[in-house]
Parts: structure tokens; C-alpha cells; sequence
């Protein structure tokens, strides 16, 4: 656990290092390593500990009744999950959230920070401020994502998930984070419908792409940078 790469995450932003030792003992900071496709936190379940990924990456996923996935978002190093569940300490997880790859965690536990535990000064202030402009961002994400699968057709919504991906890469040529399986699931489509729209958005001179790396052409269709 690298703690000055630690002063750079959201949560411990404006911290010294004082600070941060002070938090990381009074949250019992622990680290965890999770295989390939591990669950982190069950459906249903409640936690007192929101997570930090050190490395890898993890998925948030939803499932419903007949067992069909849908991928919420994708959490990559430096960035956080359940914090909301974890201060909230006793209420059932909606969702659940996977290794998505082999993945080192830093759990830290939020019951110190309840009205009683916290005294409120110093390091839990800023923990505090922290967590509610993560809050923020998280609902920020959530309104992006149902942007993204508001639309009717498979080639909208491809589209209007590429470009957001060109303007915060300032880039026509850029990565995404998800393999197909996990684009389908993000954008809430079947994979083979998905492929086969690609394959045609490809041959429309819309885009190029190989992989999850990809790029916009034609910028007067596109018009985005």
C-alpha cells in the first residue's frame, strides 16, 4: 500500500501524512487481493466497508430475476465503491460487485465516522467532504449511463457512449474500459446484436476500432471536438 499514492485518491484528498495514518488505524484500513471473477460484496448483503482499487479493476453489476447481468460501471485504481452502503452500515446491497480482473482492495471500514465514533475534527472533516463529493460523482455517473441507454437503437446508444468517451479523452482515437460482453451488458443490448452493429458503423466509415480501442471518423457526422 503505497500511502503517498493514497494522498492523491478523492477520499484523502487534502490530507497530510499524518492525517492519513491517523485515518487509515481509526478505519482499520486492510488490504485484500480477489481472483478473476471473485465476488466482493453479495446482492443483498450488508457492509460497513467501502473499498478502494489498488489495482485491477472491479464491476458493478446488477441482475435481475432471471438472472440477466447489466453492468452499472467499472472501477479502476484509484477509485472507490460502497461508500454509500458503508456509512450507511445496515442497508441490503442492490447490486453486486465482482473482480473484474485479479484485483488488490483497500477496505476501510466507515463506522468510525457515525455521530458518537467521529469527533468530527481534523482528518474525519475532510474524510467527510470527501465522501460526499465521491457521492456526487457516483450520481453524476448514474445519470450518464441512463443517458446511454435511453435511446431506442443499439446504434444511438453506441454512439452517444463513444462520444462521451472522445470528449473526456479530448481524443477521437481512444480505449474503453469493457471487452464486447461487457459493452452489451453497459449499454443494455445483446452482444451479437451489438458486434453486428459495430461491424456495420465500421463499414459506414463511422468509426474504427479493434478491440476496446477505437476511433471516430467522419468528424461533420460526429461533430464533437
Amino acid at each position: 500500500m503505497d500511502e503517498k499514492q493514497l494522498l492523491k485518491t478523492a477520499l484523502f484528498k487534502g490530507m497530510d501524512e499524518d492525517e492519513l495514518g491517523q485515518s487509515l488505524h481509526a478505519l482499520h484500513a486492510r488490504e485484500r487481493h480477489f481472483d478473476k471473477g471473485e465476488t466482493i460484496l453479495h446482492v443483498g448483503r450488508s457492509t460497513h466497508e467501502m473499498g478502494l482499487v489498488l489495482s485491477g479493476s472491479v464491476r458493478i453489476e446488477s441482475l435481475d430475476e432471471m438472472g440477466n447481468r447489466t453492468i452499472l460501471n467499472l472501477i479502476v485504481p484509484g477509485q472507490y465503491f460502497a461508500e454509500a452502503y458503508a456509512l450507511l452500515g445496515n442497508e441490503p446491497t442492490l447490486v453486486e460487485v465482482a473482480a473484474n480482473e485479479p484485483t488488490r482492495i483497500l477496505l476501510l471500514d466507515l463506522q468510525n465516522l457515525k455521530p458518537g465514533s467521529c469527533r468530527c475534527g481534523g482528518w474525519e472533516t475532510k474524510v467527510l467532504y470527501n465522501l460526499t463529493l465521491l457521492g456526487a460523482q457516483k450520481n453524476l455517473a448514474l445519470s450518464r449511463r441512463s443517458f446511454f441507454t435511453s435511446s431506442r437503437t443499439i446504434r444511438s446508444r453506441v454512439l452517444a457512449y463513444l462520444r462521451f468517451a472522445a470528449l473526456k479523452k479530448g481524443s477521437r482515437v481512444f480505449e474503453i474500459p469493457f471487452d464486447r460482453q461487457q459493452l452489451a451488458d453497459y449499454l443494455n443490448v445483446e452482444r451479437s446484436a451489438l458486434s453486428k452493429e459495430l461491424g456495420r458503423m465500421k463499414k459506414e466509415g463511422l468509426i474504427a476500432f479493434e478491440k476496446n480501442h477505437f476511433e471516430l471518423l467522419d468528424p461533420a457526422k460526429h461533430d464533437l471536438l
